[in-house]
């Protein structure tokens, strides 16, 4: 009884753990956030995708950071590391480089769905169109608009 347990338990874990994003650097690129963000048709989801890769720039650039500081770490230390030393140094410096690369295209997703948030709130004629079991339903609403966004 306890061994099928403990089995059913490492499957689910292990089921788990395969379809996690191993890092916010391979969640950029997931199937999912390319279906939302070709899905994107609001101000609401713009902006919600901006601030989802904001927030994915600045996990990445943390990760520089400590990759930074690791690779300054291994070239102060080297002597440490004998024969691994340098492989641990070039390592740690593509491991940066892959952050920092990361961190400038999350950061131009952001600013790509930040402009088009900012275009959609400046627009008067807003439609969408509601899809019933019967046939699509236009709906028209105006925005209102507060003085700074309309400046812009």
């Amino acid at each position: 009884m306890k061994a099928t347990q403990y089995v059913a338990l490492a499957s689910m874990l292990g089921l788990l753990a395969a379809c996690a994003p191993m890092s916010p650097h391979e969640a950029i690129h997931s199937p999912v956030l390319r279906k939302a963000v070709q899905s994107a048709r609001t101000r609401s989801d713009h902006t919600a995708l901006w601030k989802h890769f904001e927030k994915l720039a600045l996990e990445m650039r943390v990760k520089a950071e400590e990759q930074r500081q690791l690779l300054e770490h291994y070239q102060e230390k080297s002597y440490l590391y004998g024969r691994q030393a340098q492989d641990r140094q070039s390592h740690t410096w593509a491991l940066m480089n892959r952050y920092e690369l990361a961190v400038e295209r999350s950061l131009a997703e952001a600013d790509s769905h930040r402009r088009k948030a900012a275009s959609l709130a400046r627009d008067d004629q807003g439609v969408f169109v509601r899809k019933t079991t019967n046939a699509p339903t236009e709906v028209k609403y105006k925005l209102r608009l507060n003085d700074d966004i309309g400046s812009n």
